[in-house]
């Protein structure tokens, strides 16, 4: 089976330009592709503050109701302060934009490489909670998580490699299958629970006092529970992936995410706290809780295969939202320009072929541990919201519109809240956040580099009134030849059309390869000089180089253009291809940045 035919059924016949319109999102599909990574965090939200909260005692669980609480405020404080960014910036860009333009380059950099490593992270960590899942369920599976996590990665990139419409068709039944299922959980849990029929389960009262409690770890449980948090902003990212009016429909959509999110996360939490579930290294706390509500009846195996779904596909915001990201980013000559490019189905494939293949390395690199991968995760997502918040202050500050004060003042609190969370991460998880006060600069570094370097080629390029190119008196044309035949011949007839000089050129490996060539040249061309070099150490580019840069060094003296042309056979089959042109493409790479050297290809195509 050929690669193109493969491709087509994979990923499926290109679609025309004309049918972008299409492939935009209706708020549905849109609530089910871009937030499914906020509300897949419901299902290790709860469990990273106990997490923390474990390491004091059973008895300090009852904090996570305060703790809750917390990250609540924090979700209205975004959802609102993420409105009014939508509504302000509707062509997408979120928190990259919103810093570039209010605060500055480098504040614009660091939202978006934040976030570039944020969604690499969002796929990463999804897709190791979502295997976590399954093994929760099925624990015969548990030593094959980083196999089974980039197998559902490759899954999810060739789905999105699909286009937007298609992958969002698919992905959003188990979205909206987890909202049920989470749904039907924590209903029938509230309903035990305020019956009686909760079983004599014990759980700390609130208001315990819990020995060897200290602030300091209670801000780390908050650091931790915000990560319920992540994927809040990829919605003011994709506005165009909208359909009109793209930025109501956004902001709709950001309503809804919030509401359910809030719902499910305080739910979760409550049932928690209430059924008095500790987390454990192999099962994780959602599957505790739908086993105390359900036991391991049907109902508990369809929450954790739709809870393993959701995370699984929550990377899927990863892959909405990065390739804009990518695109902004490469409009402003900050990445290279193959992320503007789209794909056969209208998407920009080359940003989803890149996160796929990143977050596959990420996942070998910590082995699936979902654990170690939150703390960066939630790092790389507060630094954007605290640069988008600040941006939306000057800008509000700066502009003076109707209502300014107001909007201002929604802002600022955004920007308090997520800069205190930023400052409660780093300081309580600064030993597993450091890496991003060096791989933050770099990749700042490396957007300056890329600009750089494309404004260099502008200047390059432009033309001015004093340009005028200079035209060469000659033309001496080299050709490699290996023998006599139709390819020869075929390449000659073209350099004899562009060249005043004709040089061919033979290497041989022994003198009698040498001998032989030169007597049969002589009988087909001896009109065209054949130059024959002897390789002692058999290398055929080696020789050939020193002697184009011999012709080279002449023809600028006498004002002569070089052109090297090099034969190359067109196989009948792709396959083919392996078995030839090893030597011309070699040949190629080598002359390819020569300063005055022209290289010329002249296809022979076979028949069969």
């Amino acid at each position: 089976m050929s690669g193109s035919i493969l491709k087509r059924i994979l990923i499926g016949k290109p679609l025309k330009t004309s049918a972008l319109g299409e492939q935009r999102l209706n708020k549905l599909k849109a609530l089910a592709i871009l937030s499914s990574d906020a509300l897949s965090s419901v299902a290790y939200g709860t469990e990273q503050i106990l997490l923390v909260l474990a390491g004091i005692g059973i008895l300090a669980y009852w904090y996570s109701i305060p703790i809750a609480i917390g990250v609540l405020v924090l979700l209205v404080a975004l959802i609102l302060s993420y409105r009014q960014i939508i509504y302000a910036y509707p062509r997408g860009g979120g928190a990259y934009i919103v810093s570039k333009n209010n605060l500055g380059e480098n504040a614009g950099l660091i939202a978006g490489g934040s976030l570039l490593v944020d969604y690499i992270l969002t796929v990463a960590v999804s897709v190791s909670a979502g295997t976590d899942a399954i093994t929760s369920a099925f624990p015969v599976l548990h030593e094959h998580n980083v196999i089974i996590a980039c197998l559902f990665v490759v899954l999810i990139t060739i789905l999105n490699l699909r286009g937007v419409t298609e992958s969002a068709s698919i992905l959003a039944y188990p979205v909206y299958l987890f909202v049920v299922a989470l749904a039907v959980l924590i209903g029938t849990g509230l309903w035990k629970i305020a019956t009686g029929d909760v079983g004599s389960v014990e759980h700390t009262p609130i208001g315990t006092a819990v020995p060897g409690l200290s602030i300091f770890l209670l801000l780390k449980a908050f650091s931790s529970g915000c990560s319920a948090l992540t994927g809040v902003e990829a919605i003011s990212n994709a506005v165009p992936n909208f359909k009109e009016p793209s930025a109501k429909n956004a902001v709709r959509t950001l309503t809804m995410m919030g509401l359910i999110l809030g719902v499910l996360f305080t739910g979760i939490t409550l049932l928690a706290y209430w059924y008095g579930i500790s987390p454990k290294a192999d099962e994780t706390v959602v599957s505790q809780i739908a086993s105390e509500v359900f036991g391991r009846s049907g109902v508990y195996y369809f929450i954790q295969v739709t809870t393993a779904l959701i995370l699984v596909l929550a990377a899927n915001t990863g892959f909405a939202a990065f390739p804009l990201l990518a695109v902004n980013l490469a409009v402003d000559k900050y990445m290279p320009r193959i992320f503007t490019i789209r794909g056969d189905r209208l998407g920009y494939s080359n940003g989803i072929v890149t996160l796929g293949a990143a977050s596959i390395l990420l996942i070998f690199l910590f082995k699936g541990n979902t654990e170690m991968l939150i703390p960066l995760y939630a790092v790389g997502v507060f630094i954007p919201f605290t640069l988008s918040q600040s941006g939306m202050i000057k800008k509000w500050f700066t502009e003076r519109q109707k209502n300014w004060k107001w909007k201002m003042s929604i802002n600022l609190a955004g920007a308090i809240i997520t800069l205190t969370v930023l400052l409660i991460l780093f300081t309580t998880k600064f030993s597993q956040v450091w890496s991003v006060l060096i791989f933050l600069p770099i990749i700042v570094f490396i957007f300056h580099r890329i600009k750089g370097h494309y404004e260099d080629v502008a200047k390059q390029l432009r033309m001015d009134e004093n340009h005028k190119a200079e035209k060469p008196e000659g033309n001496i044309v080299i050709l490699p030849v290996a023998g006599i035949t139709k390819v020869v011949d075929n390449s000659l007839a073209y350099a004899e059309s562009i060249g005043q000089t004709i040089i061919a050129v033979y290497v041989a490996f022994d003198r009698e390869s040498e001998k032989r060539m030169e007597e049969k040249w002589q009988a087909y061309r001896p009109d065209i000089r054949l130059v024959t070099i002897h390789s002692q150490y058999r290398s055929l580019v080696r020789p050939l180089r020193r002697f184009i840069d011999v012709i080279e060094e002449k023809g600028a003296e006498n004002h002569n253009s070089v052109t090297v042309i090099i034969p190359q056979f067109i196989t009948k089959k792709s396959w083919h291809n392996i078995l030839h042109n090893q030597s011309s493409l070699l040949l190629k790479a080598h002359l390819l940045y020569r300063r005055n050297v022209i290289v010329t290809t002249v296809p022979f195509r076979f028949e069969k």
